[in-house]
């Protein structure tokens, strides 16, 4: 940890470096952000490394300036900024991470806009900015708004990002709530990191569970007990009768339809095997009907997506006997015991997989293959990566998935990323809320959403890691206080826009403004903050992270709320008893409360820059940023 110690003397060597090494030109966009500042210390240690100056360090050996962090020292008493490059680089340098440290700092110390550097500890660089460099991240936010902190990284993939992906067997549930509202957030982050991203729902309207879910509404259509393996819920009698009424309307009596296995449906089409004319119909109609809530839910939730991939589409297409092949050809499979298998332990799976049941019909497995090859090969964006969003129930599916990745040639954990998301408590008044007024005894997504809103549902969902567990609280989402976070963010971004129209009426406009006097502490924290985006949203793509966007919206709102109650854009005169405070006390009040115009101008561009990237932050969120509150 970076530490306040004094520089020690320079060196004869470091002496020679200050001589050797000009300033570093071209480099900085406009002030010094901690970006800025690793791109300066990745050239400086390059040259060191051209000259012969780092000992036995090459050019080859320096890391790209995105892997030498800066950091923001947690007691700012070390600095602005903090960098541990000369720890990073001391082993393959054969030096002393100080001799290092001294010699980055001399040529950084020459830097415009940096006001001082220190060597710390066991060779921690500390920087720090002068004024006029830390304000004019300012005018960076200004002039790009919403695009502050984007860019390109992640351009030239495209990455399919599949969430969500619940069984059209009944209303989202808190589960795949969480999934729409991280995926989405993720899907916004990513494509901030210039990635190309394809949303994509999957439809499991193949199998066993789609089988259940037509008995369940045939049961429910003839007032019968749901049966055992069934589904249960008011939305069961409600599709029921909506199926019953839609065919009436068209001159069916569907429960006049056999109910037993007649062979063939209404339109004397093959049925399948223990299927029955009337159960075929409901399927038949009422599929779709889910479907469409589904996409209703999704919609509202300002979700959308640009692929809805029906399962069945791959038995019908050939795209299973096709993925098989190609496994096949790769001899990956085999056939035993009457099953057809893949030979999944031959990539790092703990036992071979059935594809084919002895029976003949296909394992679930088989459309989870087919599936992906198709993400990969299809015509229309093929997936360089395939992201898959799963729930907490489907960590044992990794070993299958990433050994079928491996058999396809591809690299696992790279062409393939899977990500499992854990389970979501909701509470109310302390207590476990379970039961829903459609779907039994489960929370749906509009259950929550009809609690809470859209916005607070959307960010209390993304704002925590997914790989953790979640409560969430209905009652503090909907209590207009400092505790719900969601409310602490949006009302400092109301709260910086209510400034903006005081300032109108104060007659204080950005013309004039000197950003050099940004000088006090507090203005010093919000400059920091505000420098510290484009590497936070860099990360939150690199790391499939979107809750580190939300976590730091919550330290902003917080750095500015502070900075709000401390300094003044429309100048407010002291009042008596401030009048007759010590001259010091009075004359830093006097600054604060009743800034000449140049500061207050600058304090008002300060605080419009705060504005603009906490709206682009709830933004990528999917979260309004409201004006008023």
């Amino acid at each position: 940890m970076p530490c306040p110690a004094r520089a020690d003397a320079m060196s004869a060597f470091a002496r020679r470096v200050r001589a050797a090494f000009p300033v570093v030109r071209n480099i900085r966009l406009g002030g010094m952000s901690p970006e800025e500042l690793s791109e300066v210390l990745a050239h400086i240690v390059r040259r060191l490394a051209e000259s012969g100056q780092a000992g036995s360090l090459t050019v080859d050996d320096v890391p790209s300036a995105r892997k030498l962090a800066v950091m923001r020292p947690k007691d700012r008493s070390h600095g602005d900024w903090a960098s541990n490059v000369a720890m990073q680089l001391a082993r393959k340098a054969g030096m002393a991470p100080r001799e290092i440290a001294q010699s980055v700092a001399t040529a950084l110390g020459k830097e415009p806009g940096i006001a001082s550097v220190e060597i710390a500890g066991p060779g921690f660089i500390n920087i720090v900015l002068d004024s006029a460099s830390a304000a004019a991240v300012v005018d960076t936010v200004l002039k790009q708004g919403d695009e502050y902190g984007r860019n390109d990284h992640l351009s030239g993939k495209t990455l399919n990002l599949e969430f969500v992906s619940a069984n059209p067997t009944g209303p989202i549930h808190i589960g795949g709530t969480r999934w729409a509202a991280v995926g989405d957030s993720m899907a916004r982050v990513l494509e901030a990191n210039g990635a190309k991203v394809v949303r994509e729902y999957y439809f499991n309207d193949h199998g066993e569970q789609i089988n259940r879910f037509a008995k369940s509404l045939v049961a429910a259509a003839h007032g019968e007990p749901a049966p055992i393996d069934g589904y249960k819920g008011a939305y069961i009698d409600d599709i029921a009768s909506r199926v019953v009424e839609q065919a009436r309307s068209e001159g069916m009596d569907i429960l006049g339809l056999p109910r037993e296995d007649s062979g063939v449906d209404a339109d004397g089409q093959p049925l399948g095997e223990g299927d029955s004319p009337q159960r075929e119909e409901f399927r038949r109609r009422a599929v779709p009907m889910m479907f469409e809530e589904i996409r209703t839910s999704m919609r509202d939730f300002r979700v959308d997506f640009d692929v809805w991939f029906h399962e069945n589409s791959l038995y019908e297409d050939g795209e299973v006997e096709r993925a098989i092949q190609a496994l096949r050809d790769k001899g990956d499979i085999i056939e035993k015991d009457g099953a057809t298998w893949f030979v999944s332990t031959k990539h790092g799976d703990d036992k071979d997989r059935v594809i084919i049941k002895s029976d003949g019909n296909y394992a679930y497995f088989a459309a989870d293959i087919a599936y992906y090859y198709n993400k990969r090969h299809r015509a229309t964006d093929p997936a360089d990566v395939a992201i898959y969003m799963l729930g907490a129930d489907h960590h044992g599916y990794i070993g299958r998935m990433m050994a079928m990745c491996a058999a396809f040639g591809d690299v696992p954990g790279e062409n393939m990323q899977i990500l499992i998301g854990q389970l979501v408590n909701v509470m109310k008044n302390g207590k476990a809320v379970r039961m829903s007024k459609r779907a039994g005894n489960v929370v749906t997504i509009d259950d929550l959403v009809e609690a809470v809103g859209v916005d607070a549902a959307r960010y209390s969902l993304a704002r925590t890691d997914y790989n953790t567990s979640v409560d969430i609280d209905l009652d503090l989402l909907a209590s207009h206080s400092n505790d719900n976070p969601v409310y602490y963010v949006q009302y400092a971004y109301a709260r910086s826009r209510n400034v903006a129209r005081n300032s109108v009426e104060g007659g204080v406009t950005h013309e004039g403004a000197d950003l050099a006097l940004l000088d006090t502490t507090a203005d010093g924290e919000v400059l920091a903050a505000l420098a510290q985006w484009p590497s936070v949203l860099s990360q939150a793509g690199d790391l499939r992270a979107p809750h580190r966007v939300a976590h730091y919206l919550e330290d902003l709102a917080g750095t500015y709320h502070r900075w709000y109650n401390l300094e003044r854009v429309v100048p407010m005169p002291l009042t008596d008893h401030e009048m007759e405070l010590p001259a010091e006390r009075r004359d830093a009040l006097e600054r604060s409360k009743n800034p000449e115009p140049a500061r207050a101008a600058a304090r008002l561009r300060l605080n419009d820059a705060v504005g603009t990237v906490i709206r682009a932050g709830l933004a990528l969120l999917g979260v309004d940023a409201p004006e008023r509150m």
